[in-house]
């Protein structure tokens, strides 16, 4: 097992080999689209929306509870702390859209991607979310008899010669007191040519009723150690350790066509330009400080930190912050105050909100800022008032903003960048 400084020696070790960013070298992974929270009607998706908060606010629970655990508190952001677990039953307003409570089997959208991996020397398929806003890898064993693994891809060890059991046990609560938990293992893990052997992870025995609608198996991390449930290096970690990747560097494309996850490099036919980079600030996330949102021309908070996580679709504010924001948006309103969500006029949904880092404003497209119709006239935005327990003056920038930018993470350049895609 991973102890504090072997933590904190993988993360300087991956960053202490500044190079510049390798355009054209590396491997693509393509992205199929997955379920989104808007309906292939347009409409906004409430209780999908709202278990999607569940699970952010639970997954970044389990990672302050990781991050405190590997490198001690003095890590966590200002104000950060770790909340209570996240229940559905108690954050969904059921009254608000009654539609929006039937079941979750919208394939509408372009808000969810997922690729293929493969585990063992068998080549067990499983489709994955890849997840920026976490460090582990699990996908659902053999062992997992509930229903809600019914679906899945199954990892069985006995198929795999380069199976190896751990001690340890990994878990992550969610609410309703689920669980995704499961024993630890060691096994060649490939993804699209990049085979990593002897990757740690968890084959799940039991899998949260959050997952069972999903279209994926499991979860692949790509964030630091620091915040590993595993306390174990990651899979893109141990790809630059053994020299299956030349740079610890991937990059994501998310689009209604062509998405893609590029590793060991960037692919300059995706974007154009130049990569503006910015350094990673803070333990265990990719984290970019003096963020600055602006709607038009007006500024409308700066000075804060912002978490870049693919591993969900909504961006995430202080509520104070947020409540701020809308209040600079004509006819915005207040529409679901337990999780945050605020409708805008449809007929004016804004092009013009953007993220800057000291360099270009990074605008939102009116489409991917909207969330779905909730009237003839009211529509969702793709901004949430939350409280992650990430910090007091920290966001989370999830697809909604990813779409929008060629995005570059770097473990050569400890750095997140962004270009201007093609």
């Amino acid at each position: 097992m991973f102890i504090q400084s072997s933590l904190i020696a993988v993360a300087l070790a991956l960053s202490a080999t500044a190079s510049p960013m390798a355009e054209g070298m590396g491997t693509r992974i393509p992205f199929e689209k997955r379920n989104g929270i808007t309906t292939s009607d347009g409409r906004f998706d409430h209780a999908r929306a709202v278990q999607q908060v569940v699970r952010d606010r639970n997954k970044h629970r389990n990672n302050l509870i990781n991050l405190e655990r590997n490198m001690g508190r003095q890590a966590f952001n200002e104000g950060a702390h770790i909340r209570p677990v996240a229940n559905f039953s108690s954050t969904h307003e059921s009254g608000n859209d009654k539609r929006q409570a039937e079941a979750l089997t919208d394939e509408g959208g372009d808000q969810y991607w997922a690729g293929n991996i493969a585990v063992g020397t068998s080549g067990q398929t499983f489709l994955i979310d890849f997840d920026t806003g976490s460090s582990d890898l699990w996908v659902p064993s053999v062992n997992c008899t509930s229903s809600f693994c019914s679906k899945k891809h199954k990892y069985n060890p006995a198929s795999s010669s380069s199976s190896a059991s751990k001690s340890g046990k990994f878990s992550i609560q969610y609410g309703d007191g689920s669980t995704v938990s499961g024993p630890v293992y060691t096994d060649t893990v490939n993804v699209a040519g990049v085979s990593v052997k002897n990757q740690y992870f968890s084959p799940v025995n039991t899998l949260s009723s959050m997952f069972s609608s999903e279209a994926d198996d499991g979860i692949l991390g790509m964030a630091f150690p620091a915040i590993s449930n595993l306390r174990q290096s990651p899979f893109f970690n141990s790809a630059k350790t053994q020299g299956v990747v030349k740079n610890g560097v991937f990059a994501f494309k998310l689009a209604k066509s062509g998405s893609e996850l590029f590793l060991g490099g960037t692919n300059p036919k995706l974007y154009s330009g130049s990569i503006e980079s910015h350094p990673v600030t803070g333990s265990g996330f990719w984290q970019l400080a003096n963020a600055q949102v602006k709607y038009g021309s007006k500024i409308i908070d700066s000075g804060f930190q912002t978490i870049v996580d693919t591993g969900t679709t909504i961006i995430y504010g202080p509520p104070s912050q947020v409540a701020n924001f809308y209040k600079s948006i004509p006819g915005a309103k207040l529409y679901d105050s337990n999780n945050g969500f605020y409708s805008i006029p449809c007929s004016s949904v804004p092009s013009n909100v953007s993220f800057s880092w000291g360099g270009q404003q990074w605008a939102i497209s009116a489409a991917n800022f909207n969330f779905g119709r909730v009237s003839s006239t009211q529509c969702i935005g793709a901004i949430a008032g939350q409280d992650l327990g990430l910090g007091s003056n920290t966001w989370l920038l999830g697809d909604s903003f990813i779409k929008n930018v060629y995005t570059v993470f770097s473990f050569d350049q400890n750095s997140v960048g962004f270009a201007k895609l093609k």
